[in-house]
């Protein structure tokens, strides 16, 4: 489990680290197409990443990373954040409506797919709060299963306490911290 946890950590730490020391100043070159950026992607998914990047699909929403490096606050898509208790991973009962109706959006919208975003607040270790993250992030994929949504269509990833939405130090902020975010991803049509 250890050396699990540690993949994860530095899959994300060589993600992120790529993606900072190889990429422009935002000021000097605007991004050009999605084409180009998807070019930039490994085509083998880092440890939790899912598939996006070998599957052809454009996002519809940015990643909490994404949004991070533009300097952007994470902008709400279709689908609600779950949130957790402290040190917790299992889904409460507001979790689970939350999902509910998140699983009925997507059954309307059959070609998204989503990628699950686990997050923490700030306690605990990088190792640890990204092996929490990741668990937060399948909790919520599994359910999302039970309620009929194909495995397929769902990819989970942790950013662990990396990319907080709230940078205060006390509950209130810690527990908006505590979450599981949804990024919609559309299939392209067949060519």
């Amino acid at each position: 489990m250890a050396a699990a946890n540690r993949l994860v950590w530095y899959g994300l730490l060589t993600l992120t680290l790529s993606a900072v020391g190889c990429s422009s100043s935002a000021t000097n070159k605007p991004e050009s197409t999605a084409a180009s950026s998807a070019a930039a992607k490994p085509t083998t998914p880092s440890p939790g990443e899912g598939q996006r990047g070998a599957t052809g699909e454009s996002t519809t929403g940015q990643s909490s990373l994404d949004e991070l490096q533009k300097g952007k606050p994470g902008t709400p898509g279709p689908l609600k954040d779950v949130y957790f208790s402290f040190d917790r991973y299992d889904l409460e009962g507001e979790a689970r409506e939350t999902l509910k109706v998140n699983a009925d959006w997507l059954k309307k919208n059959s070609t998204a797919r989503v990628e699950i975003e686990g997050h923490c607040d700030e306690r605990g270790t990088n190792e640890y709060n990204l092996a929490l993250g990741a668990k937060r992030a399948q909790a919520a994929k599994d359910y999302l299963v039970t309620l009929g949504i194909a495995t397929e269509r769902l990819s989970t990833i942790s950013y662990g306490e990396e990319v907080p939405v709230c940078r205060e130090q006390n509950e209130s902020c810690w527990s908006q911290n505590r979450r599981a975010r949804f990024v919609v991803i559309q299939a392209r049509p067949a060519s």
